[in-house]
């Protein structure tokens, strides 16, 4: 029996029906949101608000080693060396992320961030700071480990809002960003085996399975990470960093260096960004598209809904599509300016780091368009 089911008709707990039903539901013209009443995947955020993808935040109970983003941030704010600065908010969200970039365990950022094809480590980020509503963005940048920073130096000290490339990386040594070999050796092992494995007809020969650690194998990455922020007093902030598809093409880029589609803030309305496909991002525009839905009256877990529906639909007519849903991953925040919060997933299971003056960091749950299989 199909059901005609909305956004906002979707009741946590009364779900029965199968993934395919909801997907094939989805595909008659229904929107398999999964978004309760009570609003999964969205709060309400008190005093300075940080919201992350979920490697923002690491338990130090279960993961003493890895360092968390949004802890950074929030610390950072408070520092009383940042009171009154004009960029607090925006200082306080790149040197949160920093502490990802210079993570050589995160493979998707910065420091042990995967290659392309050509073992080369190419990063990417951009920031917006809301009050002046600029912008500043490096792509494709090479041996620069805190590429956000590079981003920031662009918005608060030149009047253009992107560089590229060998200019990047002059530019962000002028400002005294170190020279780093990006390339970790696990990074460089995983960058090789993928060389050994592509192709049979090529002369590289795969190594025994006894050869091979077994994390190597798996590392393949569309690691980013995403961070949205306000200080509770009326400003907001956004930044997204990341080294991008392991093994691209050299070159590639995806949306987190691209304004509008991997981080976007209105200081009138609040602060959005994504992880994941990041073509998606681009060809929808969307962290532009969910914080105009937040301007024009959706909450933000509906919002980033909306902008979620619109990727699978367009993933639909471009071929994206398996058993009815994505082929792909992506995950999408939102931060109002009041502080109300939330993040949905195009499937069911993902979650993302929340820090705020109230209950402090943790990891809360996404909404989501697709049930698990």
């Amino acid at each position: 029996m199909t059901q005609n089911l909305t956004r906002r008709g979707w009741i946590e707990g009364l779900a029965t029906a199968s993934a395919g039903a909801l997907a094939a539901n989805w595909m008659e013209g229904g929107a398999p949101a999964h978004a309760a009443e009570g609003k999964v995947g969205q709060g309400q955020g008190t005093g300075p608000v940080f919201i992350a993808s979920d490697n923002g935040y690491w338990d130090p109970k279960t993961h003493p080693e890895r360092p968390s983003a949004v802890v950074k941030a929030m610390e950072r704010l408070r520092d009383p060396a940042l009171a009154d600065k004009p960029f607090a908010l925006l200082d306080a969200i790149v040197d949160g992320v920093g502490v990802t970039e210079d993570d050589p365990l995160e493979t998707g950022v910065g420091l042990g961030g995967m290659p392309n094809e050509e073992g080369v480590v190419q990063l990417d980020a951009s920031c917006m700071f809301g009050p002046t509503h600029q912008a500043g963005s490096v792509a494709a940048i090479e041996n620069i480990k805190n590429p956000a920073r590079a981003a920031m130096y662009v918005l608060r000290y030149t009047d253009h809002a992107m560089l590229v490339g060998d200019g990047a990386y002059k530019f962000a040594r002028a400002f005294g960003l170190p020279h780093t070999e990006l390339l970790t050796e696990k990074s460089r092992q995983a960058w090789l085996y993928w060389k050994q494995q592509r192709d049979q007809n090529d002369d590289w020969l795969t190594p025994p399975d006894s050869e091979v650690d077994p994390e190597i194998i798996k590392m393949f990455t569309h690691g980013t990470i995403h961070m949205s922020s306000t200080d509770g007093k009326g400003t907001v902030a956004a930044v997204t960093t990341t080294s991008g598809l392991a093994y691209k093409i050299p070159g590639r880029i995806g949306d987190s260096p691209i304004i509008g589609a991997g981080m976007w803030c209105d200081n009138d309305v609040g602060s959005a960004g994504g992880t994941g496909r990041g073509e998606e991002m681009i060809v929808n525009l969307g962290a532009h598209t969910i914080v105009e839905g937040m301007r024009n009256g959706l909450d933000p877990v509906d919002a980033c809904l909306k902008l979620l529906e619109r990727v699978a639909s367009n993933a639909k007519r471009r071929g994206l599509m398996k058993d009815g849903r994505p082929t792909f991953g992506l995950t999408v925040y939102a931060l109002r300016k009041d502080g109300v919060y939330a993040s949905a997933a195009l499937t069911e299971g993902v979650e993302f780091a929340v820090s705020d003056g109230g209950k402090g960091p943790r990891r809360e749950r996404c909404a989501w368009l697709f049930d698990k299989k």
